[in-house]
């Protein structure tokens, strides 16, 4: 039995009940929206697993609600399509589908393409790469750039940042801090207290009034990924939204 949470864009009314009712033999927990108007407000209710897209909505591009999608969340996005050539399968993928499935189709093989991308929800890769705006992570290369520029922290300072970003906004105890960012065993928490005026120094743009790396009272400290998502946002990042989704006949092809 299957515990993922699967939302089902579907315009055809038919093979959505089909598509949903297959998989809820198989144990996912399922809804349906029928548009992309639909699908874009249950997903920000409801923050499923495993998104099922037509690629050809009435409302809009698929593809493009496709993209919206990888600026909210690493939700799994299998693309559904009577578009059938490489290139539009390629497009689908660029847009950051994790797998294509051309119309028609049969039963077994989506189910089993469900079951795969079931799979990799369980057993998630690590990430490679941390983007938050105007600070973006390299975590093989261990380098950090803020605003584009290379900013050179210490090994021990890149530990204690990975740690806090890991955490999701989660307030961290010096004690903490110490077990998970630290190679050997210290008991000095103002250990931690000197890294973190170190970074921030490197990161904030004030360090007297820290606004990235946040003092908790009583507790420790918190990474504020929304502090360099909204700087980046203040700068005329672009967000989508169904209302722009609209493209003319010619144009979604």
């Amino acid at each position: 039995m299957s515990s993922v949470s699967t939302q089902i864009i579907e315009g055809n009314p038919h093979l959505r009940s089909l598509l949903g009712w297959h998989l809820q033999q198989l144990g996912y927990g399922v809804f349906q929206s029928a548009n992309l108007t639909q699908g874009q407000s249950a997903f920000q209710r409801l923050q499923p697993d495993l998104i099922i897209l037509d690629a050809d909505l009435s409302d809009g591009s698929g593809l493009e609600f496709c993209r919206w999608l990888r600026r909210q969340s690493p939700v799994m996005v299998l693309i559904l399509s009577t578009r059938v050539t490489e290139a539009d399968i390629v497009a689908g993928l660029k847009a950051g589908a994790d797998d294509y499935l051309p119309k028609p189709f049969g039963m077994q093989e989506f189910l089993a393409r469900a079951d795969a991308l079931t799979r990799r929800i369980r057993n998630p890769i690590p990430p490679a790469y941390l983007d938050y705006g105007d600070l973006k992570v390299d975590l093989v290369q261990r380098r950090v750039k803020l605003k584009d520029e290379t900013i050179d922290l210490t090994p021990q300072e890149f530990s204690l940042l990975y740690v806090l970003a890991q955490a999701s906004g989660l307030p961290l105890s010096r004690l903490e801090l110490l077990q998970r960012a630290w190679p050997d065993a210290i008991d000095n928490p103002r250990t931690v207290d000197t890294h973190i005026l170190s970074l921030r120094k490197k990161l904030e743009v004030d360090p007297r009034q820290p606004n990235l790396i946040q003092t908790v009272r009583n507790v420790g400290y918190r990474f504020n990924a929304e502090a360099s998502r909204k700087a980046a946002l203040a700068k005329g990042t672009p967000g989508a939204v169904v209302s722009n989704l609209r493209p003319t006949a010619a144009a979604s092809s």
